[in-house]
């Protein structure tokens, strides 16, 4: 008999499903498996996987090396998830295949505009003075 799940296993548990799924995809599209012009061009670094409570869904962050043609690979792996979530099903042993859903990974673009923010010659200035109130 296997113990009650509690939220911190299920949440270990999804973090470690999800955590599968990225390096199947990974490995997947490094190899070159997928038979497409578009992703056979492009390296593309799968960033994170997010899995849905009931492992039913798979948000899968993806980011094309130097985020060229990003769109393009985006439509190449949605044209293809039939495949690959074939190909992910039969390697991470779950009961249901996850559905992926392939979105791109904006948290770099994110943390270069607040890099480029916070080198503003305004925001420095800013930054530089010591509080007048303390």
């Amino acid at each position: 008999m296997r113990p009650a799940e509690t939220p911190e296993t299920r949440a270990v548990r999804l973090l470690r499903v999800g955590e599968q799924v990225r390096h199947t995809l990974s490995d997947i599209l490094a190899r070159g498996d997928v038979h497409d012009e578009t992703l056979a061009k492009h390296m593309v670094t799968v960033t994170e996987v997010r899995m849905s409570p009931d492992l039913r869904h798979a948000t899968v962050f993806i980011k094309p090396l130097l985020g060229k043609d990003e769109a393009a690979v985006l439509k190449a792996l949605r044209t293809n998830t039939a495949y690959l979530q074939r190909e992910t099903a039969a390697r991470v042993q779950t009961r249901y295949a996850a559905k992926l859903k392939f979105v791109a990974d904006e948290s770099f673009d994110e943390g270069s505009h607040i890099d480029k923010l916070l080198k503003d010659p305004h925001v420095a200035r800013d930054l530089a003075q010591p509080d007048a109130e303390d």
